[in-house]
């Protein structure tokens, strides 16, 4: 049984945070905080993927809560060894093809040495392929026993062949490692694409596996996620302590590699990523740095990006908001056309959802996805309509007897 809805949501608003501060600087009092609070957090680190981090900063004490963390450590331990050896093969067998593959986001992160192994989870394996090596590196991993899920406008996700999902709460070692396939680095905000392909992808990749083009390159391609994230309000933790981690690594000279050093509005999307990244990680973010990218911001965007917390631009703000990332329009012609898309949607974004209903173990067997319009605008104007990922959380830490006293 759910405790009721608003208390779930001042429960999760109240852990966000607190994780939050406890992950930047790790050493806060253990909070006096009820059996259902405890679950409620432990709902949150696995949503916001910091579980497996936590277990070596925080220091709570409340024996349930490390045990969580400490299992949640494990599991992810385990999976990156079967990760590691993917990779590996992955490596192995695109230069075999002569394939030039780029190892994106966690991989990159973890071969840099930014985490200690087991402390980053990673649900999928991310590769960055030239658009004309995209049918090769699609055969490529169907010889290794991957088969296509489904196809979006980002990428193509490909997962183990008779693969099942595993239920329960954060990661399991038995979760099959997906992998998703790119052409292009970009996000829609929330209409509009932004691209950032041409500072990711080395200008002399060679067969098999390759890093980033630069650190500023890195950078960039984490700033663009974590600002589709703000906009479609997915941000997670651990997007932000990514960030964060890559910013004590960078030079001056890495930052300007970040936008290639222009200044002409094309990072329009920055800021609001690294003011978010400033307020709960303070001095991480160079203070030029700030106001370089403050200065290319639309003026709407930069006001509320001064004000946004974790916790309403990531799914512990538990309840959805119709016209989530409308604020993120740079033009009337933007809002019009993000208006019109949420009235009558494409067919391309009807697939997408039904290519999520049918994926995503979260949403199946839930009415609300399916509803047809009218249907979901009356509920919108009768009472909140929470979120079904944080609902499936919730519930899982709920039944979670890792979590039982």
């Amino acid at each position: 049984m759910l405790p009721p809805l608003k208390t779930v949501k001042a429960g999760l608003s109240r852990a966000t945070e607190a994780l939050a501060l406890e992950l930047a600087r790790p050493g806060t009092e253990t909070p006096a905080w009820d059996g259902i609070q405890w679950r409620l957090a432990s709902a949150v680190a696995a949503a916001h993927g910091v579980s497996p981090v936590l277990s070596g900063r925080c220091r709570w004490q409340h024996t349930p809560w490390q045990r969580f963390l400490r299992d949640q450590h494990a599991h992810v331990e385990c999976r990156q060894r079967h990760i590691k050896a993917m990779l590996k093969r992955i490596d192995a067998d695109a230069r075999a093809a002569g394939l030039a593959v780029v190892a994106l986001k966690g991989s990159a992160l973890q071969a840099m040495g930014l985490y200690a192994q087991g402390e980053r989870p990673m649900a999928d394996i991310d590769l960055l392929v030239c658009e004309s090596d995209a049918g090769a590196a699609g055969a490529m991993l169907r010889a290794i026993g991957y088969e296509e899920a489904y196809a979006q406008w980002k990428h193509r996700v490909f997962k183990p062949a008779d693969s099942q999902p595993v239920p329960g709460l954060g990661e399991h070692w038995d979760m099959p490692v997906n992998i998703e396939l790119h052409v292009r680095i970009q996000e829609r905000l929330p209409v509009s694409v932004a691209d950032v392909t041409g500072r990711v992808y080395p200008a002399d990749a060679r067969p098999g596996l390759n890093g980033y083009a630069s650190t500023g390159g890195l950078m960039s391609h984490l700033l663009l996620h974590a600002a589709g994230s703000i906009c479609n309000r997915n941000l997670r933790l651990m997007h932000l302590h990514d960030i964060a981690l890559l910013c004590a690594a960078m030079t001056a000279d890495d930052w300007r590699e970040v936008d290639g050093g222009r200044d002409d509005g094309s990072f329009w999307w920055a800021l609001p990523p690294l003011r978010m990244v400033d307020r709960y990680y303070p001095g991480a973010v160079p203070g030029d740095v700030l106001a370089r990218f403050s200065r290319q911001c639309p003026l709407l965007l930069r006001t509320l990006s001064r004000r946004q917390t974790m916790t309403r631009v990531s799914c512990s703000e538990l309840w959805l908001h119709p016209l989530a990332g409308m604020e993120w329009s740079r033009s009337a012609g933007d809002a019009g056309r993000y208006l019109k898309n949420r009235i009558r949607p494409s067919q391309e974004t009807i697939q997408e959802r039904d290519d999520m209903v049918r994926t995503q173990l979260w949403l199946q067997g839930q009415r609300w996805p399916t509803m047809s319009l009218g249907r979901r605008a009356l509920r919108w104007l009768t009472r909140p309509v929470p979120r079904m990922d944080m609902l499936y959380a919730v519930r899982a830490a709920m039944e979670s007897p890792v979590l039982a006293p």
